[in-house]
C-alpha cells in the first residue's frame, strides 16, 4: 500500500551513504504517495546557529569570510555548526568568543529567536537553523573588534540588508526586526 500525501514516503532501499566530517550524502529509492519509485539524493548536515550581536544599539559583524560556494568573501553574522547533542546556548557563546573575541561575561542577555529551530529544508538538504540575539555590555570591547557596525534602526537594517548575501543571516535579522516592530522585546 502506497503512503498518502500526508505520510512519509516509503524507503525502498538506500544505495549510497557517504559520510564526512561536514555532511552525509545519501542516495535512496523512495516510493511516493502515488506508488511511483523515485531515485532521491539528499545531504544531511549538522544544525546551524547564527547570533545577532548588539552593543549600544549597534549590530556588530566580524570581518568578511571567504565562501567557496559564492567565490568571494561575504559579510555574515557570527555563526557555525552545532554538533549533535551540543548545548545551543553554549555554542552561541563560544561562537561569539571565536568570531568576535567577546567573552561570555560581557554578554548581558542572550536569547533565542526561534527555540525550536527553523527547518532549512529542500529536497536536497536537511538541517535546522537556530538564531540568538546577544546584547553586549557597554564599554566591553571585543578582542580585535567588530569589522562592521550598523545602527539598529530601520535605516541601518536597510543598509545591512544591502550587504548581507547569506539567506540565513537575512532571516535572523528580519525575524529580530519583525519582533521589534511588533512591539516584542528586542531580545
Amino acid at each position: 500500500m502506497s503512503p498518502t500525501p500526508e505520510q512519509p514516503w516509503r524507503v525502498c532501499d538506500r544505495f549510497l551513504e557517504l559520510r564526512s566530517h561536514w555532511l552525509t550524502l545519501i542516495g535512496e529509492h523512495l516510493e511516493d504517495h502515488q506508488g511511483v519509485v523515485l531515485e532521491y539524493w539528499r545531504i544531511e548536515k549538522a544544525d546551524s546557529v547564527i547570533i545577532l550581536p548588539i552593543q549600544n544599539h549597534q549590530i556588530l559583524l566580524p570581518a568578511p569570510s571567504y565562501r567557496p560556494g559564492v567565490g568571494q568573501a561575504t559579510l555574515d553574522f557570527p555563526g557555525g555548526r552545532v554538533p549533535q547533542g551540543a548545548d545551543l546556548k553554549e555554542r552561541a557563546l563560544s561562537t561569539l568568543h571565536r568570531e568576535l573575541g567577546i567573552a561570555a561575561d560581557a554578554i548581558t542577555h542572550l536569547s533565542p529567536l526561534n527555540p525550536d529551530g527553523w527547518p532549512v529544508n529542500s529536497s536536497f538538504s536537511n538541517q535546522k537553523l537556530y538564531g540568538f540575539v546577544a546584547h553586549i555590555a557597554e564599554g566591553m570591547a571585543s578582542r580585535g573588534g567588530a569589522i562592521a557596525q550598523y545602527p539598529a534602526t530601520l535605516s541601518g537594517i536597510n543598509d545591512l540588508l544591502q550587504q548581507l548575501t547569506c539567506l540565513q543571516c537575512r532571516a535572523i535579522l528580519l525575524q529580530w526586526w519583525f519582533n521589534a516592530s511588533e512591539g516584542f522585546d528586542r531580545t
